[in-house]
């Protein structure tokens, strides 16, 4: 795994304010902050077996969030998105609630990555401990 620092997100069809040319928006320190490790698309690509290509397609389809940063501004993925050689379950159910309920991809960063006292943890935990079906209904809990 590697870490990096810099800031940007990508991927997600959505439509925001704050999103720039080429799908690149600045998130915040706090929001950066919370992620605890970051992987590179090469990386990824390296752990699904597959190409380049098509993690940077699974980013533009809003099944993964990825965010640039370091000196190059190379694009960084969470390390806890990734299990092994596949996405992790519920992860791309539960993007796609948040997503529906209005959440920009810096939000849902950190609603991901914010401790949550009644999972125990954070939503990202929970789901690499296949607890999706917790975080799904507080994802769709945020929408009432």
């Amino acid at each position: 795994m590697k870490a990096a620092t810099g800031r940007g997100v990508v991927g997600f069809p959505t439509v925001s304010a704050r999103w720039q040319a080429g799908g690149v928006t600045e998130i915040d320190a706090k929001t950066d902050a919370l992620v605890p490790a970051w992987l590179t698309v090469p990386d990824i690509a390296e752990m699904l077996g597959v190409e380049v290509t098509r993690v940077r397609q699974l980013i533009k389809e809003g099944q993964l969030i990825a965010v640039r940063r370091g000196e190059n501004r190379a694009l960084h993925i969470p390390a806890a998105f990734i299990d092994e050689d596949k996405v992790v379950k519920g992860l791309v159910g539960t993007l796609t609630l948040l997503r529906d309920d209005g959440f920009t991809a810096e939000e849902m960063l950190e609603w991901l990555f914010t401790p949550d006292p009644s999972l125990p943890g954070t939503p990202a935990q929970a789901l690499t401990e296949n607890r999706g079906t917790e975080v799904k209904r507080r994802a769709q809990a945020l929408a009432v």
